[in-house]
């Protein structure tokens, strides 16, 4: 469910996921728009995990990999992040026609807005190419 007091802003929201393989070798962030239902084990074999599987990361992994507390991850992030996960990114940010794409910037006390093409041009300078899906 949205915030109350940014869902009148127009544009793509963001939803979170930090997620982790069985063996706790692969990560994932995972920026999907607010509304999105996901199944993990269908988004695992898409992303290339090799059981397939996926499960939320615990708040101890957020610490380490992109360096966050619990609810505050974000592709913001991505900046801090020695390539220790992948970033898998829902193509309707870059493709639904927002004029704006909204994500909490390092806390989940603030929300920031970005045009898509900037937020692209910060993901790949961070040096992630995502892995951008259709969801729903």
């Amino acid at each position: 469910m949205m915030m109350p007091h940014i869902q009148h802003l127009k544009g793509g929201h963001s939803k979170i996921l930090f997620l982790k393989d069985k063996k706790k070798k692969n990560y994932r962030l995972v920026t999907v728009l607010h509304d999105r239902q996901i199944n993990l084990n269908d988004l695992g074999k898409q992303v290339g995990v090799e059981s397939g599987k996926l499960w939320f990361a615990d708040e101890t992994a957020m610490l380490e990999k992109p360096k966050v507390g619990r609810c505050c991850a974000t592709p913001l992030a991505l900046f801090c992040d020695d390539g220790d996960f992948k970033f898998v990114l829902d193509s309707a940010f870059l493709e639904g026609g927002h004029e704006k794409v909204y994500f909490h910037p390092m806390t989940n006390a603030a929300t920031m807005r970005l045009p898509p093409e900037d937020f692209l041009l910060f993901v790949k300078a961070t040096g992630h190419d995502p892995i951008i899906l259709k969801f729903g």
